[in-house]
This record gives structure tokens, sequence and C-alpha cells, in this order.
């Protein structure tokens, strides 16, 4: 069985990517007032981070051993 471990970094990656640079992204934005696609800085953050985790989230799950197996499964 292989190790787990590389997708719970993946997963802590698209956890803990919003809150703490929403602490940074707010300093940035209060002294420069940043506007990045129309957007403030912080909003821009989160609405990136939400995309960022569903694509980190559906990468875990493509390579998540279990899920290969019940793929294997399901074709046979």
């Amino acid at each position: 069985m292989k190790s787990k471990v590389p997708l719970y970094l993946l997963s802590l990656i698209a956890y803990l990517g919003m809150p703490l640079g929403v602490i940074w992204m707010n300093r940035i934005y209060e002294e420069r007032h940043v506007f990045v696609l129309g957007m403030p800085l912080l909003l821009f953050w989160m609405v990136l981070w939400i995309l960022l985790g569903v694509g980190i989230m559906l990468l875990v799950h493509r390579l998540n051993p279990d899920n290969l197996e019940e793929e294997k499964e399901a074709t046979e």
C-alpha cells in the first residue's frame, strides 16, 4: 500500500492557503489598494483559492490509491 502523506500535505495546502494568505493580502491591500482583474486584492485572493482548492482536491482524488483500486474494480 502506498503512503498517503503527500496527499495529506496537498490537502493541507488547499485547506490553509486561503485563511493564512488572507492575513497577508489584507495588509498589502490596506497599504496599496491593489486591484486585480477589477476586484480588490483580498476578494481576488479568496476566489483564486476557491478555484485552486477545487483543483488540488481533484488532484488528490485522482492520485489516491484507494480510488485507483475502486476504478479498476468498476471497469472489470
